[in-house]
């Protein structure tokens, strides 16, 4: 097809070779930032699936705006400041996603079978995937900052504070935008920007629940632990469990409100209602937000193995400290694994 004739099927599609200029220069422009805009956008709202959607929601923005880009800023930090928008436009009815742990104290009443919660309105927290936001191509120390930054407990205490609060903690202490940046980017001053700040480190650090010796995914004793944890599921093996598991461990789930706190009691609960027989569960390793994690399958009496949600782990040097499990069916294709696992060799 010859230039001139490109260029007269681009006019009956309503584009001149300016418009395609235009929508090429943006998408090298922008498309590079798409994955923290995505961690961005799930350390403001907690969900991977509505993060994602407000990811697609700043583009298009972003896309609509771009010819009045004019520079004033890096193309970086006015992508943020839409997508900051974005969030905050979802935000506006404050609704926060929960953990059970964020509702009360641990459950103490009597051994009892889960109870999912229904009728409530309470939206729960989900787990992020680590290949949503990883690149190979990354420099190893970001890597390690994101992870930080995407650690569920950080994450479970940021939904607790009010969004614009929120969002000056993310932008200025993560990001690390200046005041007059977030400012701008807010439409506020830059003394409400730092009062704002002062609040939420506040908030922050009556919430701080992570452990102090946390080891990293990578590390062999966190790769022995995740793998007994899977052992244990899959052969419903009780003693390998509990020696997964440190004495102080916690146990939750969603959509539970009731939560465990101490090694017998959460054995009780899974010894009890979840582990049931050998081959009832099928589980694949993964991660999600730094931490070790496992896409669970789950079989009813003779059928197949079905998706049940991912358990995400926190790992220390004696053991694991934290479990919580996503009972969400939907969370296993957003990791990008199949609706029936590959049989065992």
């Amino acid at each position: 097809m010859t230039r001139d004739r490109r260029a007269a099927v681009r006019a009956a599609r309503g584009k001149t070779d300016s418009d395609v200029a235009a929508d090429r220069r943006f998408v090298a422009e922008t498309e590079r930032h798409r994955r923290e805009l995505l961690a961005h956008c799930y350390r403001m709202v907690g969900s991977v699936h509505e993060a994602e959607d407000l990811v697609q929601e700043t583009y298009i923005r972003a896309w609509r705006g771009y010819a009045r880009f004019e520079g004033r800023s890096s193309i970086r930090t006015w992508l943020y400041a839409i997508a900051t928008r974005v969030c905050l436009d979802a935000l506006a009815d404050d609704r926060r996603r929960l953990l059970p742990a964020g509702l009360g104290d641990p459950y103490q009443g009597p051994d009892a079978p889960p109870d999912p919660d229904t009728g409530s309105g309470i939206s729960w927290l989900q787990p992020l995937p680590d290949a949503l936001i990883a690149d190979s191509a990354d420099d190893p120390e970001s890597s390690v900052i994101d992870r930080e930054s995407l650690r569920l407990a950080l994450v479970a205490s940021l939904q607790h504070l009010p969004a614009r609060q929120r969002a000056i903690l993310i932008l200025r202490e993560v990001l690390a935008f200046t005041a007059a940046e977030t400012a701008t980017m807010l439409g506020t001053t830059p003394a409400a920007v730092k009062a704002g700040l002062q609040r939420a480190r506040l908030r922050l650090t009556e919430l701080d629940t992570a452990p102090d010796d946390l080891i990293e995914p990578t590390d062999p004793r966190a790769r022995t632990l995740l793998a007994g944890y899977i052992a244990a599921f899959e052969h419903s093996d009780v003693t390998l469990l509990e020696q997964v598991l440190r004495a102080d461990a916690t146990l939750e789930a969603t959509p539970y409100k009731n939560w465990y706190a101490g090694r017998a009691a959460c054995m009780r609960q899974l010894e009890r209602y979840v582990l049931g027989a050998p081959g009832d569960w099928r589980m694949l390793p993964t991660r999600a937000n730094g931490h070790p994690a496992v896409i669970a399958y789950h079989r009813d009496g003779d059928g197949p193995p079905t998706p049940y949600g991912v358990a995400v782990l926190t790992p220390t040097a004696t053991g694991v400290t934290r479990v919580i499990a996503f009972q969400d069916p939907s969370l296993v294709a957003a990791f990008g694994f199949p609706a029936t696992p590959t049989p065992r060799r």
